[in-house]
């Protein structure tokens, strides 16, 4: 490996480590020291090691708690741990997988067997190091591509309010326009969603909020969407609470937020149903806002998965599914502190309840 590797050894016993680095000294490491599990973590708030290698009998905070704490964090999970143990027991290899752990070394610990199992651990840790640098490249890439598409879209949706007011088109043609709108604007729903979920992702998403008409929101949702439900002959209902009741949020994400649910609801919605957007405040509970349909549905399988990105449950015929929609508006709900959760209606349909704290 070009970069030095750097590996955190937790033991309580300070002979311990000395022992260790005189076995790897010939690797070219670059070692770093903990005497619990308490000061592990603290060094983890400030460095990130290729590697740890981590007692399992230690005062104040074993081995086994610290791994498990270490594995829960978002930031650390990734990094190998191999527990250096003088427990043989099976009950005791267990405990230190279910906690997270990599990898064994017992107690003496061999020299050749230190160095082969540190390797082994480095070559994981690069994999995974490497893997995620591609990631980020293809994010970054579609994020480029997202953004370079907003110009030639906004071009398109300028041309058709041209079209609009040209008096040299017969009347026949109003209808492919208002096909041609809805499109586009449902394809500049997705790019801006996109845009917002990589920011979101990155921790740059600073949210603006405002204090907005719940009433006036919500309406504003279902009008934008009338035409679009007219040609698959769907009713849209909306139940508010009166004008001039306010919710404190970011005006712009949650708009983008309930147009996903909506134009959700009227993709997998079969002819002649009914969609209702209904919005009420709970007190000093917050706000509930639900969107029923009467269409598919989702099994209790897809219920588990459907806000994951990339995932698009049950697949039907004729309905683009991009899987990407669920997951903006479960990450922007939680941006605004708030949760969604989803269940069937009866007979049939699907229930998205959002709610957010006061």
């Amino acid at each position: 490996m070009s970069a030095i590797s750097s590996i955190l050894i937790v033991d309580d016993e300070l002979e311990n480590f000395d022992v260790l680095e005189t076995m790897l000294l010939t690797e070219n490491y670059q070692l770093h020291y903990a005497a619990n599990g308490i000061q592990a973590l603290s060094f983890l708030e400030t460095h990130q090691p290729d590697l740890i290698l981590l007692d399992v009998m230690m005062p104040e905070m074993d081995g086994i708690e610290a791994c498990r704490q270490i594995k829960s964090h978002q930031i650390w999970k990734h990094i190998p741990i191999v527990m250096v143990t003088a427990l043989n027991s099976k009950e005791d290899s267990i405990k230190c997988l279910d906690a997270g752990a990599t990898d064994f070394l017992s107690k003496p610990v061999h020299s050749a067997e230190l160095r082969a199992r540190v390797r082994s651990m480095l070559r994981i840790k690069q994999q995974h190091d490497d893997l995620q640098k591609l990631l980020q490249l293809r994010e970054d890439m579609v994020s480029i591509v997202v953004h370079d598409l907003r110009n030639p879209l906004s071009s398109i949706l300028l041309a058709i309010d041209l079209l609009r007011l040209s008096q040299l088109l017969p009347e026949k043609c109003q209808d492919k326009i208002n096909i041609i709108d809805i499109s586009a604007h449902q394809l500049q729903l997705q790019i801006d969603s996109l845009l917002l979920m990589a920011k979101i992702e990155s921790g740059k998403l600073s949210l603006n909020f405002t204090e907005v008409d719940l009433c006036a929101l919500c309406s504003s949702v279902l009008n934008s969407f009338e035409t679009l439900a007219e040609q698959k002959r769907l009713t849209l209902i909306g139940n508010f609470p009166e004008p001039g009741s306010s919710i404190n949020i970011d005006a712009n994400i949650f708009r983008r937020m309930l147009d996903n649910l909506v134009s959700n609801a009227i993709k997998f919605s079969s002819p002649n149903g009914k969609i209702i957007l209904q919005a009420d405040y709970s007190g000093s509970d917050g706000v509930t806002i639900q969107i029923t349909d009467e269409g598919y549905g989702i099994n209790e399988a897809t219920k588990n998965i459907i806000f994951n990105k990339y995932e698009i449950g049950t697949q039907i015929k004729g309905v683009e599914q991009t899987g990407l929609g669920l997951a903006f508006v479960k990450m922007a709900v939680e941006a605004h502190g708030g949760k969604i959760t989803v269940e069937n209606n009866q007979p049939k349909g699907t229930i998205f309840t959002l709610h957010l704290p006061a």
